[in-house]
């Protein structure tokens, strides 16, 4: 057993250097459970408009909003993708009342299987970058939760928009479930590469605040996603983070993979507290420069 975690640890050290993403299969979630919060989010999104502008929003701090391109007034371009935003894990657990009732148990159920893989896989990253396994989850990687269910109905001119437009994670680290429709791409070595659905994987990336703490060891990749004449593309997105919002506490890259006489362990990035990164994340719009840059040395 033993000799399998290092397996699968240096695994996740190689596809989290080299590529940002990856699918984990044998993940612990039920089908079943993966079925249901697929067809929960169809749920929500098909019902009638008067029934879901009780939820529209587009603050911040709500716990639960639903909106189309949420960045509208920062980026200016319109996706085809409608999303349902729920904050799941923070320092007050979330109502089950203010759920959609159409979703509710399901979002509940679905919420607590990925919160237990968040944990697992936050300790199998941390050994990964050669640390004990609680030092990223002592940082607070996985404290807060938000669970987006994306909805992207068939779109007769897909050529002429995006589903998603290309983006990093603000966050540490986010798990996604997708249906078996595709659409989703990833940059490599200046190539968009589908990741193709494997049937029963979430799909892992890293994010913006994990490159900065591991000191790029580990990548924040460049994705999108594809508009699409077939349609409604389903997927839940869980993003793990800190509930360091309104907190002045600094992150910055982990002093044990930094060296200040070794040139190749050099920090690559000055401290930064979440609230300044969230703020120049959201303010930049897609502009096409990774956020990130503007706190490298």
């Amino acid at each position: 057993m033993e000799h399998r975690r290092k397996e699968i640890v240096n695994e996740f050290r190689l596809a989290s250097e080299s590529w940002g993403f990856f699918q984990l299969l044998n993940h612990g979630i039920p089908a079943t459970v993966m079925d249901e919060i697929l067809k929960g989010v169809a749920r929500f999104h098909e019902q009638d408009t008067d029934v879901k502008k009780q939820y529209y929003s587009r603050e911040f701090t709500r716990k639960v909003k639903y909106n189309t391109s949420f960045d509208w007034f920062q980026t200016k371009s319109a996706k085809w993708k409608d999303t349902l935003s729920c904050s799941m894990l923070t320092p007050d657990l979330i109502d089950p009342p203010e759920l959609p009732e159409v979703s509710r148990d399901i979002i509940l159920e679905y919420t607590e299987h990925v919160r237990i893989l968040g944990d697992t896989l936050i300790e199998l990253l941390s050994e990964a970058l050669g640390l004990g396994k609680d030092h990223l989850k002592g940082m607070d990687c996985t404290k807060y939760l938000s669970v987006l269910g994306h909805y992207y109905p068939a779109c007769p001119q897909p050529k002429l928009t995006m589903g998603s437009y290309k983006h990093t994670d603000p966050n540490f680290f986010t798990l996604l479930l997708q249906d078996d429709i595709g659409g989703l791409q990833i940059l490599y070595q200046n190539n968009w590469i589908d990741v193709k659905p494997i049937p029963g994987a979430i799909v892992v990336n890293i994010g913006d605040l994990l490159q900065l703490i591991s000191n790029a060891k580990f990548k924040s990749a460049e994705h999108r996603v594809l508009a699409n004449q077939v349609g409604p593309r389903l997927s839940v997105a869980s993003f793990f983070g800190t509930t360091a919002m309104k907190s002045s506490k600094l992150y910055g890259p982990i002093k044990e993979l930094i060296s200040d006489e070794d040139e190749n362990d050099l920090p690559l990035y000055r401290n930064v507290t979440v609230p300044e990164y969230m703020k120049h994340y959201y303010s930049k719009g897609n502009d096409g420069v990774h956020a990130l840059s503007h706190y490298k040395f």
